[in-house]
């Protein structure tokens, strides 16, 4: 319109706009496969890292590679903090003796410096038997500060010991005290009441007394006749 306002209806305009942009489908979502809008979604697979079980730990199969891992850092005393005392004596001993752990003052070797060790070194050298040809092996080779093997341990240093054992297939073998007394099923908890018996768990024939521990004949020197016995039993076959 010449020389006046121009008006529209803007209104009319908009709606006709969408309506044609409705007719060519911009508003829809397009895809090139058809869709079930109406269908629950899949649920979304989540990827899971393959859980493999824990493979039990194999032991050195040689008694010089074991001896080495035995006081290493993933042996089960490596945790508790105190010193780790290793096997001692000659790997062709005729007398293997088991103890549970390291006395308190035990500085180099197993029954070595401590007082317990020296009553047991008279007790051998009485019995004609020198020291260093005996195999002195530790059912723990650290001492927990508590004194006493941890529970949750014990079954675990029994398997490593039995494993000491069947390397070291020992004629003789001398049991020192309840806890070590377990290693074996013939000795297991009877103390000093089992006497001698022939076991075959070893690789071998194998004689084996359990008798009273050192420290428990300083604190009862009364029961020393017995521990006598008992290795006499074991060393000379009387009583």
């Amino acid at each position: 319109m010449v020389g006046g306002e121009y008006t529209a209806d803007w209104g009319r305009t908009l709606a006709s706009a969408l309506e044609w942009w409705r007719d060519a489908g911009v508003e829809t979502l397009q895809e090139d496969e058809a869709r079930d809008w109406l269908a629950r979604p899949a649920p979304v697979q989540v990827a899971q890292a393959a859980v493999t079980s824990p493979q039990p730990e194999v032991l050195p199969d040689t008694l010089a590679a074991f001896t080495a891992w035995r006081t290493g850092e993933t042996v089960p005393e490596a945790g508790w903090m105190t010193p780790r005392i290793a096997p001692s004596g000659p790997a062709n001993a005729q007398i293997v003796v088991l103890t549970d752990m390291p006395e308190s003052d035990d500085q180099s070797e197993i029954l070595a410096d401590s007082a317990a060790g020296k009553l047991f070194a008279r007790m051998l050298t009485a019995a004609g038997i020198a020291r260093d040809s005996v195999y002195f092996l530790p059912l723990a080779v650290a001492r927990p500060l508590a004194g006493r093997i941890p529970p949750d341990q014990e079954g675990r240093l029994i398997e490593i010991t039995k494993h000491h054992l069947k390397l070291l297939q020992p004629a003789k073998l001398l049991i020192l005290g309840q806890t070590a007394s377990r290693v074996l099923a013939e000795t297991n908890d009877g103390g000093a009441a089992n006497g001698l018996v022939d076991v075959n768990h070893f690789g071998g024939k194998t004689a084996a007394v359990a008798s009273l521990h050192p420290r428990f004949l300083l604190e009862r020197p009364a029961a020393k006749s017995e521990a006598w016995k008992h290795l006499l039993q074991l060393t000379r076959g009387t009583l």
